[in-house]
This record gives structure tokens, sequence and C-alpha cells, in this order.
């Protein structure tokens, strides 16, 4: 069904921000040029400090926050000591929702398309008493529409951490310590069943218990698995990831993940009233986790990382 323009009450947008100025500019940019940007009220976090090179990014970037305007209202927090981007993002998430029913979260190199806040809300409307619907993410990869579909989202078992929307009751079902890890990894076919979000995920979150990285995404994604919940994505994207740079935590040189943004003409969508699991997405969106393909991007980034080592001893001597 076609989803009008008009909606109630707008979601709040929740921003984090670290220490990129020019990246965090142009995410603000972006959302200022979204319809409903005069209309929604934004919270901002602003991360420490990590180490004493950062202060004068993290500087630089909080100049930017104090001087935003285009919003219904601009709430700030800034850490005096440097949290991390986990912990960062369950707690600042966690105390929006307890004054909101839902949210609409981004980290600080996101572009939006000027729908996008039109997209996450009316689909936050949408599904509000569906529970299956866990969240619903900005992002997705460049796949050919089939033209028998009708619809503008699809739903798959992965969340995305790239323009994301929940709401309050899903988040508190969120089991940041992720206490039944055990019997899980004990158990194949959970394995296996939670792997059908991609053939990372289980060895991502064994990553996480390891305490060999820190994310919020892997545990708040293995949440949404155990309670049989689906994420709803945009056929087309609402989202680009413009944080592929040095200055990037978790994403440098090669952007596998380029996409076609989209244009943000349209601010009405074709969302099905009960959303099913098609096979044809699961399929493509599978493809793009799998080994083979997450092997090929690895070695394009290796590529790009020593094709960039070389130009700069090439052109420094």
């Amino acid at each position: 069904m076609k989803m009008s323009a008009k909606i109630s009450t707008l979601a709040p947008i929740v921003l984090f921000a670290y220490n990129r100025a020019n990246e965090l500019k142009q995410t603000i940019e972006a959302l200022q040029a979204n319809y409903l940007a005069n209309e929604s009220e934004i919270h901002v976090f602003s991360d420490g400090p990590r180490k004493l090179d950062d202060i004068p990014k993290v500087e630089k970037v909080r100049r930017i926050i104090n001087n935003m305007s285009g919003f219904k209202q601009v709430h700030r927090y800034y850490a005096e000591c440097n949290h991390g981007l986990a912990e960062s993002v369950i707690t600042g998430v966690s105390q929006v929702l307890l004054k909101y029913s839902n949210v609409i979260v981004l980290e600080d190199d996101l572009q939006t398309s000027p729908n996008f806040l039109d997209y996450m809300n009316h689909s936050l409307n949408q599904y509000e008493s569906n529970t299956m619907v866990f969240s619903i993410a900005g992002y997705t990869f460049p796949i050919k529409r089939p033209h028998d579909y009708p619809f503008d989202v699809y739903l798959f078992p992965r969340t995305g951490s790239w323009g994301w929307a929940t709401w309050a009751d899903r988040w508190k079902k969120a089991d940041w310590d992720v206490v039944d890890y055990k019997m899980f990894m004990s158990t194949p076919e959970h394995r296996k069943a939670f792997n059908q979000g991609g053939a990372d995920l289980a060895s991502m979150l064994q990553r996480q218990q390891n305490g060999e990285i820190n994310s919020w995404a892997i545990r708040w994604c293995y949440s949404q698995y155990k309670f049989g919940g689906l994420t709803l994505y945009p056929t087309i994207s609402k989202v680009q990831n413009i944080g592929f740079s040095d200055e990037a935590t978790h994403t440098k040189v090669f952007n596998r993940y380029q996409t076609i943004l989209d244009k943000g003409l349209e601010r009405e969508f074709n969302l099905p009233l009960d959303p099913i699991l098609k096979n044809y997405y699961l399929k493509q969106v599978q493809k793009q986790f799998s080994f083979k393909i997450r092997l090929i991007n690895r070695l394009k980034t290796y590529i790009g990382v020593r094709s960039k080592s070389n130009y700069f001893l090439n052109t420094t001597r």
C-alpha cells in the first residue's frame, strides 16, 4: 500500500560522532536536505578523545555540532572521555528510548537521500505492532528489483547498522552480555540458522565474545535472531557509506558496499501490510556475505592498500 507523506509523530534522530569532521559535515548536510529535517528532533552524541592526537579533531567535530541548525531541535551530548562506538551506541540509544517509543540512528559517515526520514518514519509507523519486523535498515546493496515485485521494501534476517531504526520494545530485548552464548555455540543447528543472515555472523559473534572485537551490531543482530525477527530493507538504498578512509575506525580503502543512492524524489512508499521473506532477496543478499565474495573483497582491499602505499613511496622520493 502507498503510504501518504504525513506522519503525526516523527521519530527522533540519534547521530553518533567522533573525530571525522569532514564526514560529519557531509552527514549533517545530507540530513538537513531531508524533507522532514525541520520537523525532526536530533540528538547528537560526541565521543571523547581516545588519544592526545584526537583532541583537536574532536574539538573540530564539536564546533560543527555547536553550529548545527535546520532541525526542530538539536540536543547535544559531549563525553569527557572515550567510550568507543559500541558503548556509545548502546547507552545513547537506550537513553533516548527512555523518552521515545522509536528512534532513527546514524553514525558520522553516512550520506542519506532526501527521503530517508520519510522512509524511516513511514516504516516505523506501518510496522509498529508487527514485532516480526525487528528493525529497519536504510542501506541496501544495489540489487536488481524483479519486474513483478511491487513493493519498495524487502525482509532479510540480518540487522543493518548504516542508518537504521527500531522501537523501544524491540531494543529492550537485546542481551548485550549474550548469556546463552555457550549453548548457542555448542548447537550446530543454531549456528547454521543464525548464518542465514550471512556466513560471517556466527564467527563474528565468536570474535565478539572472545574479546577480539567490540561490536554492538553483532549482538543486536543476534538478539533479532533469538526472537525470530527480521529487518526491513529498501529496494533502493536511502544511505551511502562515505566513511572508507584512513580516519575510519572499521572501514578503509576499498568500499565493497558502494551502492546506488535513491534520488529521493518519491515520498510515498509501497509497503506490504504483512511482509514475508522472499527467496529472491534472501539469496541475493546472502551471496554478498558469502565466503567467496568476502575473500574476493579482502583481496581487493589488500591490493588497494598496497597500491596506496606504493603511490606514497613513489611520490615522496
